[in-house]
């Protein structure tokens, strides 16, 4: 009798009963989030999250390839080298910077994507993947003002494409790599010329150390405190970051 009384609790406690095992699988809707399809919506709601989810993904690739990321980071790069400090500012300064910089120079560009593509999204009156293409246009304006002519010939070139007739009409996979050889080649032109002062130091202290026989004493000993201090002097930090904004005027 005992044996049959400890059986059928086991099994109470083992097998839920027909109201439990419904009350478990019966779908539960968080106050927060609500996973049905928004009225009026064309899109499926696991698709969308599986393009939300891929833009996540590929995020750091499009941050440096879509905005002036590249252009400032190249140029605090060389900026860092003429003045010959190695390690100071850090890579994690000069890329904080480079994308502070780079929202700050972008946020007008992302507000006009946010009205035109994220609100009609969020409010289910249109996809993913028009969201995406409705928010493109502000996108291509931005990085046609700064490509260069040349850069996008040859992309045109390569695409065996026409030459279109106005520039809303050159497609995206001509305009991002035309707009990324253009950064590259603006921002290695600002780092020569910001060479050019310092390496005018560097000669000098090289002439003078030379002529006056301290050929034991590594120039770059001397050169280095000049080029920081004429650096601090002159308010360097200020005059580059503002010349880098006004560049994208």
């Amino acid at each position: 009798m005992r044996l049959r009384r400890l059986a059928a609790t086991v099994a109470l406690l083992v097998l839920p009963s027909p109201a439990l095992w419904a009350a478990v699988t019966r779908p539960r809707h968080s106050p927060g989030l609500n996973w049905s399809a928004p009225a009026g919506a064309s899109g499926s709601v696991p698709w969308n999250i599986v393009v939300l989810l891929t833009l996540l993904t590929v995020l750091p690739a499009l941050v440096v390839a879509l905005t002036p990321f590249a252009r400032l980071l190249v140029v605090f790069h060389f900026l860092r080298q003429a003045l010959g400090t190695q390690t100071a500012p850090s890579n994690q300064t000069l890329i904080g910077l480079s994308l502070v910089l780079t929202y700050f120079l972008m946020q007008p560009v992302g507000a006009a994507i946010y009205q035109e593509a994220v609100v009609p999204f969020q409010r289910g009156q249109i996809d993913a993947w028009t969201a995406m293409e409705q928010g493109t246009p502000p996108l291509r304006h931005f990085m046609l003002k700064f490509a260069r002519e040349k850069d996008l010939a040859l992309f045109l070139e390569l695409a065996q494409a026409s030459r279109p007739a106005r520039p809303e009409d050159v497609p995206m996979r001509v305009v991002i790599p035309a707009y990324i050889l253009s950064e590259l080649k603006t921002g290695f032109q600002i780092g020569a010329a910001l060479f050019l002062p310092f390496l005018v130091i560097d000669l000098v202290v090289a002439a003078v150390t030379t002529s006056i026989g301290m050929l034991q004493l590594p120039p770059v000993v001397i050169s280095t405190p000049l080029k920081i201090m004429l650096f601090v002097m002159v308010d360097g930090w200020n005059l580059l970051v503002g010349s880098l904004m006004k560049s994208f005027a």
